[in-house]
């Protein structure tokens, strides 16, 4: 003891004279030198010597100008920014360190109380280990970060970074950053980015990934700073390759009634015509259904089918079907992950009553030219992924076409063998990593649709989009995104009758947004996004024109409108401890309906036609006709019961302020849309929910359990007869009423092992009420009744069996209820005509829906050196030949009502695709 006190007392003594010596005075001149050149001349000038690793010295010039300053602020101001650190012994030696600080001092309280602690002292060993020696003996890199100060008294630091792929220059998700020993950990985001707290000293870090090579440093932290992972893949034969990103996801997060698909698993589920489909495997997901086979909208719990905002690569994709629905307008090869919210939505979007679908196109191959195709009995796909800039840019551009017409001609049934149909579509992005922080994203899409059922008309459709992203990163804890997007569709009937009848008919909708948001990482508790965005529509509600000079049609354009929707949206995930989990949000909108515009006003109180007209009110261009907006809430909660197991709730509450006007059940591609105005006020709905999620056998199945209830109102329907067409007093026409939904969803999941798949099964009521004081405006007597696309069971089974690492067998099996329909239940005569009485609208149903489909799958063999990897699909569609009535409808002919109906596919339709990977 008498030893270490002297020790300490030699220590005070040295520092008391070298702090007399480091008094004096230095007058130094300098520019553009280097910082040993520097440290030549203060040995020069002075009896000053210095020990130090060149190495530790930069080659950046720095200039300065000192007269009569001590040795420490010159020192001070030549380190500055950098990671060296120094120490000036009494002799006047100065000895340069990396990082650290040496010490000549023991720190206040660092042998406590020696009578309380020398007992403890006295029956304690000291213990002397070699750390980590088994990691020592391996080659391991060392990494100091961040530079020792005498200020440096946290009990741990932040580590930031970026991780990416060597082989693709790409981002690696969800990769484990490990901190050997000690019980830490993180996962790197989607874009590559971690962020990790490291105690002060020693950790051996390790990442983790699956096809990613390991990779461990020896990391000695003494600051906050930066460290960046470049990774390879690992070339290693494994028996089985399971992907397992995001595996608690469904656990862990605070959102509830998140549906998330990976392309790659559904390539083995067997579809119609072979045709791999992101959407159509949505709807065997509790809560996500059809009105009908061949339906082209989505109905998300209890919603309509315009309450769908479906986003590609942030813009707006306004008809997301082709081919009668049979199709989905998104290419598999080129979709990267896609995110259903139809619980809790995030709070930057909006303008939707009950879903998002956000699908996002994945990067291009930065390294090598590759590709992806498909050749199949109805269409072809083709997809390319080119490196523009090696490790930079790359292009991603995938095309898609039908040759369908050689079916429908080879089929006996004249009416059809007449009838035409064909699509394609072509996407592509561009994708551009400038530096560490900044980068951009580009993407363009286009399809087109034509068809005629009948000899004289010629029906065809398109959708158009482009988006631009700039993603920076500002620092460690912000980063953000700039995006503009521009949506347009449009439809055209081109009909070709009777020579002096001839007509095109054409409809346009254009949507412009500019958005901007936000990421925030406050703490380990708070994480914000927060963000701001506008949308310009543009509507041309429909013109029709004479087709020839021959043609007695006269042309007709319904007024244009136009309307500015914006927003502000933040919301903050918090993270009350380990068991509690908020994620708050808010967002406020604001829409507002612009001339130039003639807006009818009716006399309050009586329904509206051309008998309660009072006024007509004319906007000027660009002059506010009327204002909606509000705030709206997204909050949702989830506690650990276990560390698998969790209990969600939500709240979630919308505004929408665009409708769909249609006299058909199911969406169909002429839908119009129809912009909130004066008289046609937006719809509006809450929804809350709960549910229980479950991981069992190491994330081997996934059990889920929730329950929703919602309430709308202002839901657009339609009086009985109603005329949408080119009608320029739509409101007229139309009812708003309210709407109320709820049900119960369940799923279980399995994600690994030879036999995989999933079963899903909700039940699920959706019902509107159309009440008013008239007659005319009331319909069921102004009590609920079944919406169209109202169907209590639905239950979807998909499972798929490997046979061997090349042989698979997959199935699905599909039972819904009959939708509502309205049947004739009597007839009567009146003014000498025999006409059909109706019952309660949407009373009866139509026969129950169910569907098998098998498929056998054949991957080409697994040799590292071959030009393509091939995947053959060889499936039955309908196997049953189920005759599933896709409607029901009623004809008068020759006084006696008839009903009909009609299938989509009445029997079993055999498909082999083709498909080959380069």
């Amino acid at each position: 003891m008498r030893k270490v006190i002297l020790l300490v007392i030699l220590c005070n003594f040295q520092s008391l004279f070298a702090q007399n010596d480091i008094e004096k005075k230095i007058s130094l001149h300098f520019e553009n030198s280097t910082k040993l050149e520097v440290i030549k001349r203060i040995e020069e000038l002075s009896n000053y010597k210095f020990y130090f690793i060149e190495d530790w010295l930069d080659d950046k010039t720095i200039s300065g100008n000192y007269n009569n300053v001590n040795l420490p602020i010159l020192l001070d101001k030549i380190f500055n920014n950098t990671l060296v650190n120094y120490y000036i012994t009494a002799d006047n030696k100065v000895i340069l360190t990396l990082n650290n600080l040496i010490h000549d001092s023991l720190p206040d309280g660092f042998f406590g109380d020696l009578k309380e602690n020398i007992a403890e002292y006295e029956e304690t060993s000291p213990v002397f280990y070699n750390q980590e020696s088994s990691l020592e003996k391996s080659v391991v890199e060392t990494v100091r970060i961040g530079k020792e100060t005498k200020e440096s008294l946290q009990k741990n630091y932040k580590l930031t970074g970026y991780v990416k792929n060597l082989n693709t220059n790409e981002p690696i998700p969800n990769l484990a950053i490990v901190v050997q020993n000690k019980n830490i950990n993180a996962l790197t985001n989607n874009k590559g980015y971690y962020s990790i707290q490291l105690p002060p000293g020693v950790n051996y870090i390790e990442t983790k990934a699956l096809g990613i090579k390991s990779l461990i440093k020896k990391v000695i932290i003494y600051n906050n700073g930066t460290l960046n992972f470049n990774l390879r893949e690992d070339s290693e034969i494994l028996d089985e390759v399971i992907i397992e990103a995001n595996q608690e996801r469904n656990v862990k997060e605070a959102l509830t009634g998140v549906t998330q698909l990976k392309v790659e698993e559904i390539k083995s589920i067997p579809l119609v015509l072979g045709e791999r489909d992101i959407l159509k495997v949505a709807t065997t997901m509790p809560g996500i259904k059809t009105a009908g086979e061949g339906s082209s909208g989505y109905n998300v719990r209890g919603g309509k089918e315009d309450q769908n905002l479906i986003l590609l690569d942030n813009a707006v994709l306004y008809n997301p079907a082709h081919f009668f629905g049979i199709f989905s307008a998104l290419n598999p090869f080129t979709s990267g992950d896609v995110n259903i919210y139809k619980g809790n939505m995030p709070a930057e979007y909006g303008g939707r009553l009950s879903s998002v679908f956000e699908i996002n196109t994945k990067n291009g191959n930065n390294q090598n030219f590759s590709g992806e195709a498909s050749l199949g009995p109805v269409t072809s796909n083709l997809t390319l992924e080119l490196p523009v800039v090696k490790d930079k840019a790359s292009l991603i551009v995938g095309a898609r076409g039908t040759y369908s017409d050689w079916i429908l001609k080879s089929i006996d049934e004249e009416s059809i063998k007449n009838s035409e149909a064909s699509f394609f579509d072509i996407v592509a992005k561009y994708n551009h990593e400038i530096n560490d922080k900044n980068n951009i994203e580009a993407t363009g899409y286009y399809s087109k649709d034509a068809f005629s059922i009948t000899s004289d008309s010629l029906y065809s459709y398109n959708n158009r989009l482009f988006s631009l992203k700039w993603n920076h990163s500002f620092n460690d804890k912000n980063s953000g995104s700039l995006i503009i997007a521009n949506s347009e569709y449009r439809f055209n009937i081109d009909y070709d009758g009777e020579i002096d009848s001839d007509f095109n008919l054409g409809y346009k909708i254009n949507e412009t947004e500019l958005k901007f948001k936000m990421k925030y990482i406050h703490s380990e508790k708070h994480k914000f996004d927060y963000g701001i965005s506008s949308k310009l529509f543009l509507v041309n509600p429909g013109t029709i024109e004479p087709k020839g000079t021959e043609s007695i049609v006269e042309q007709f354009n319904i007024p244009k409108e136009k309307a500015i929707e914006s927003a502000v949206f933040i919301s903050d995930n918090f993270k009350v401890n380990e068991k509690l989990l908020f994620n708050i949000g808010i967002r406020y909108s604001l829409y507002s309906s612009l001339g130039e515009a003639s807006q009818r006003v009716y006399a309050k109180g009586l329904p509206r036609n051309e008998g309660t007209v009072r006024d007509t009110l004319n906007f000027a261009k660009n002059e506010v006709a009327k204002t909606y907006g509000g705030p709206e809430f997204r909050t949702s909660a989830r506690y650990f019961l276990t560390p698998s197991f969790s209990i969600k709730g939500s709240f979630n509450s919308t505004f929408q302020y665009i409708h769909t006007l249609s006299n058909n059940t199911t969406v169909s591609p002429t839908d119009t849309w129809k912009l909130s105005d004066l008289n046609i006020k937006p719809q509006q709905a809450k929804q809350y929910s709960l549910g229980f999620y479950k991981n069992l056998n190491g994330n081997l199945y996934e059990l889920s359990l929730e329950g929703y209830f919602k309430k709308s109102k202002n839901i657009l329907d339609y009086k009985v007869g109603a005329e949408l067409l080119l009608n320029e007093n739509i409101e007229t026409e139309v009812l708003q009423g309210e709407g109320k939904a709820y049900g119960v969803e369940f799923l279980i999941k399995k994600t690994k092992g030879k036999l995989n798949g999933w079963l899903g099964y909700s039940y699920s009521r959706s019902f509107v009420k159309l009440d008013s004081e008239f007659g005319e405006e009331r319909v069921n007597s102004g009590e609920y009744f079944p919406s169209n696309f109202d169907k209590p069971h639905d239950l979807s089974l998909i499972t798929n069996y490997k046979i061997t690492k090349r042989y698979s067998f997959s199935a699905n099996f599909t039972y819904q209820t009959g939708r509502p329909i309205t049947y004739p239940i009597g007839k009567y005569i009146y003014n000498g005509e025999e006409r059909v009485l109706y019952s309660d609208r949407n009373k009866f149903r139509i026969p129950d829906y169910y569907r098998f489909d098998i498929g056998f799958n054949v991957e080409g063999n697994h040799k590292i050196k071959k030009f393509a990897h091939s995947f053959w699909n060889i499936s039955i569609y309908n196997v049953l030949g189920r005759n599933n009535p896709y409607s029901v409808f009623f004809v008068t002919e020759k006084g006696k009502i008839k009903a009909y109906q009609s299938s989509i596919f009445s029997i079993p339709i055999p498909t082999i695709t083709y498909n080959f990977k380069f």
